[in-house]
């Protein structure tokens, strides 16, 4: 693979469209080539057809002196999030051949703001994984030890901004899926609150679970592209009327910051993920941060809970799937029959095994035994965020227990691959913010690996989590690194 130059920060290629100092092409001409030279990682699985006209309508409105804060940056975007003419597979076989007719409101933001829309990324299928390893297209690699995958769902977005084809992408998160591949692969990646970002054009995976998040290198990124994607949308019946207001904090952010570590988020974990958490606990100590123990008991119950409401909600959303409307049919003698064939060669073996338990959950006789008990307990998870905010202002633990494993490790192991969104899921369970700190690094096998820190906030305090993100970067406690290739 070709080494290229370190790629600037989207806030500094949008200055330079700006002022005249490079071209919305030349950018996209820049990114392709980097796409191309890291065709081995995997992380793109097709590429945006208008790409070259969205950069020519940039530069016209550039010299027009119409000020776009996303001008001529090259973006990825999650193959579940629909762009106009490009493929929407969600990495499944049942969806080869679907081109999107419309744009998410995700997506159709980013380009209003001037952004070019390069492509789509790579994800588990119906991201539905930890790895992204159960795509159709193959799994993708992480750029820090090919060997080793990138977390998941959303790893081929983690995975374009960690190699630098594009500074910034869009992942979705159903339980950790931004979270956990930024972790694993160096960077910074953001659940927002609930409803903060639309969803209208988000394949749904769960419902009630999913959000759309950024994927950066730098605080002032993220709050960049959440000022343009964050906001109400009169077509998603769950957006907020919350006006985003991000901006990079300072180190004045820090002091007087109260942090709760969750006392259940601390055992389990390897050392190189406890070093990197406590570094981190000394950098906010350091800054005038308080920090202090919480203890959150239901946390113990997350996992659980989470796969008993994510599944039914999965079971739901992709019974739509059958090859009458969307993707290709499968021959058969009669209507029934077509729509089995084509539901069994179209998903993959970690889709049917998430619908069938989806399934199950939500039929007659175990309805209230599962997926009624799982939203109670939802409720109490919740309750335990609501009261640990009383006393702290933000909470934080590791966002993996583990930096990034080898390929194939957990594939076999369903309940080992659910356990790497520990510490992930019960943020999706109570609506909250989220968001993955690279922390340190971890040398397995002779191989340094990231790891990341996870801090959640109060629902509708994203902003809150921009500003120590950046307020870690001035007192030098956060370690944004490049893989060597």
């Amino acid at each position: 693979m070709p080494v290229f130059p370190e790629l600037p920060s989207a806030t500094d290629l949008a200055r330079a469209v700006t002022t005249g100092d490079a071209t919305p092409r030349a950018l996209l001409q820049d990114a392709l080539a980097r796409i191309e030279a890291a065709r081995d990682l995997n992380a793109v699985v097709s590429l945006n057809d208008g790409a070259a006209a969205q950069a020519d309508a940039v530069a016209a409105r550039v010299a027009a002196g119409e000020r776009l804060p996303l001008a001529g940056v090259p973006v990825l975007v999650k193959d579940n999030i629909n762009v106009t003419g490009t493929p929407t597979t969600c990495g499944s076989r049942i969806l080869q051949g679907y081109v999107s007719p419309y744009d998410a409101t995700a997506a159709a933001r980013l380009t209003a703001a001037g952004a070019v829309v390069v492509g789509k990324a790579n994800m588990d299928e119906f991201a539905m994984g930890s790895s992204t390893e159960s795509s159709a297209y193959g799994p993708t690699l992480n750029p820090w030890d090919p060997a080793r995958v990138p977390g998941g769902s959303s790893g081929g977005s983690a995975v374009a901004v960690a190699a630098d084809l594009t500074p910034v992408s869009l992942g979705s998160d159903t339980g950790g899926s931004v979270r956990q591949p930024a972790a694993l692969t160096g960077v910074y990646g953001l659940k927002p609150t609930y409803g903060r970002v639309s969803r209208y054009g988000l394949v749904a995976y769960a419902s009630s679970l999913d959000q759309i998040g950024p994927f950066a290198r730098t605080a002032a990124d993220l709050a960049l592209v959440m000022n343009v994607i964050a906001g109400h949308d009169p077509r998603d019946a769950t957006s907020l009327n919350a006006p985003p207001q991000f901006a990079p904090g300072t180190a004045d952010d820090l002091r007087g910051l109260r942090v709760g570590v969750i006392r259940e988020s601390l055992d389990g974990n390897t050392a190189g993920v406890t070093a990197a958490l406590n570094a981190t606990l000394d950098a906010l100590r350091g800054a005038g941060a308080q920090v202090s123990e919480v203890s959150l008991p239901t946390l113990r119950h997350a996992i659980a809970t989470y796969y008993l409401i994510a599944m039914p909600e999965a079971s739901s959303n992709l019974a739509r799937f059958d090859g009458m409307v969307y993707g290709p049919r499968a021959a058969a003698g009669d209507v029934t029959q077509s729509m089995t064939l084509t539901r069994e060669q179209g998903f993959g073996r970690e889709v049917q095994r998430r619908i069938m338990l989806g399934t199950y959950a939500l039929s007659s006789g175990y309805y209230d035994a599962y997926y009624s008990k799982a939203m109670r307990v939802r409720r109490l998870i919740a309750d335990d965020f609501t009261r640990a905010y009383l006393d702290v202002d933000v909470l934080v633990t590791p966002t993996s227990p583990f930096p990034a494993f080898r390929r194939g490790e957990k594939t076999g192991d369903p309940l080992a691959m659910y356990a790497a969104d520990v510490d992930t899921v019960a943020v999706n369970l109570a609506g909250l913010p989220g968001l993955s700190v690279p922390a340190g690094m971890e040398t397995v096998d002779g191989v340094a690996l990231p790891v990341g820190v996870q801090f959640i906030a109060p629902a509708l305090q994203d902003e809150r989590l921009v500003r120590l993100a950046g307020g870690l970067e001035a007192v030098g406690a956060v370690q944004v690194a490049r893989p060597a290739r």
